[in-house]
């Protein structure tokens, strides 16, 4: 049995995934601007419901696209010597996994939690920023409400205002992106380990899979510059 049409799909579904991938990307970037502008908390909450859509739409695609490679690993395995109902075996398996959805999975989404983190970096950033902003204030926790000093701003490693920081998701700390993956390069080709740079910190193996973008404090950063 030939599986190039399949393997042509599957290829065509992931480009559909990609499609996804930005479609979240642009709405956290909206969902931060709305924060950084003061809008209403409502408009940033259809960002949040948004994102979910579109983990909704992720987590199905990633369904089909397993069902169909378990479908083919399967005949592959046992050989049957009548061509099987590929649709249907792909639809019973996708079913079966369709039926263990639930909400939380889509809070699990990584770029969903993503969201999630840079929007509260955001209000932690800009809330303090508006005269009239005490309710919004109020749901947030309250070390969100302490205003961040300009030392959130210096990167351990370089002792320089960052212009690119990404926060390591296993600690917490960000970093100049540049300055930390230049260590972590180095570090690989001595076989060692990269301790966070930040003092006091016992994260003792920094990982580049690990970084991610601080949209929200490079934002911040910009703001206090242009003030």
């Amino acid at each position: 049995i030939s599986f190039n049409c399949v393997d042509s799909s599957l290829s065509s579904l992931k480009n559909c995934q990609s499609y996804i991938n930005t479609g979240m990307d642009i709405a956290t970037h909206v969902a931060l601007d709305l924060v950084e502008s003061f809008n209403d908390e409502e408009d940033v909450n259809s960002m949040e419901t948004v994102m979910l859509e579109y983990a909704a739409m992720d987590r199905e695609l990633n369904h089909y696209m397993r069902a169909i490679e378990e479908t083919v690993n399967q005949i592959k395995r046992e050989k049957p010597e009548n061509v099987p109902d590929l649709k249907y075996l792909v639809k019973e398996k996708f079913t079966a996994l369709e039926s263990n959805n639930s909400d939380s999975d889509l809070q699990k989404n990584e770029k969903y939690m993503y969201f999630k983190d840079q929007l509260k970096e955001m209000r932690k950033q800009f809330c303090r920023r508006s005269d009239n902003d005490e309710e919004a204030i109020e749901q947030i926790d309250e070390d969100i409400a302490v205003t961040q000093s300009q030392m959130n701003f210096i990167c351990p490693i370089t002792q320089m205002e960052m212009k690119r920081p990404v926060r390591n998701k296993v600690c917490g700390h960000t970093y100049e992106e540049d300055a930390i993956l230049k260590i972590i390069q180095t570090r690989k080709q001595q076989k060692k380990k990269v301790r966070c740079p930040k003092i006091g910190c016992s994260h003792a193996d920094v990982k580049g899979s690990d970084l991610v973008p601080d949209e929200a404090l490079k934002r911040a950063i910009d703001s206090q510059n242009k003030q």
